[in-house]
């Protein structure tokens, strides 16, 4: 019996911050999220994710020089910004795109999907 082979995927979850959602709008959002995990669970395909803090809780290191340096925020000055994550294993490129499409903040916001060197 032969093995099925998938590849890991590592969504970024990009929504633009300053975007703010009605209380309905963030109630919807939330269930729509609960069942897309529900069922990417039960697919067997989410592996691990969560949200992520705002960006204003972020630090960002660097070495330069051989000296640490640190700063507030994220490493980049963007609107979007990566909200959540999630780690998906799929059977190829075009089941991880229809499970990112899947996902409620593709509605409004972007979802990256990057593969995992294989080793």
């Amino acid at each position: 019996m032969a093995v099925e082979e998938t590849v890991q995927y590592l969504m970024f979850v990009c929504i633009d911050e300053s975007v703010e959602l009605s209380r309905e709008e963030g109630a919807q959002m939330g269930a729509a999220a609960d069942a897309w995990i529900e069922e990417m669970t039960r697919r067997g395909i989410r592996l691990a994710g969560q949200r992520l803090r705002p960006v204003s809780d972020a630090t960002t290191v660097q070495v330069r020089g051989g000296e640490v340096v640190i700063a507030d925020g994220p490493f980049a000055e963007t609107k979007e910004q990566i909200a959540g994550y999630d780690i998906i294993d799929c059977a190829d490129l075009d089941e991880a795109i229809e499970v990112a499409s899947r996902h409620p903040v593709a509605a409004f916001g972007k979802i990256e999907v990057r593969p995992f060197w294989v080793e």
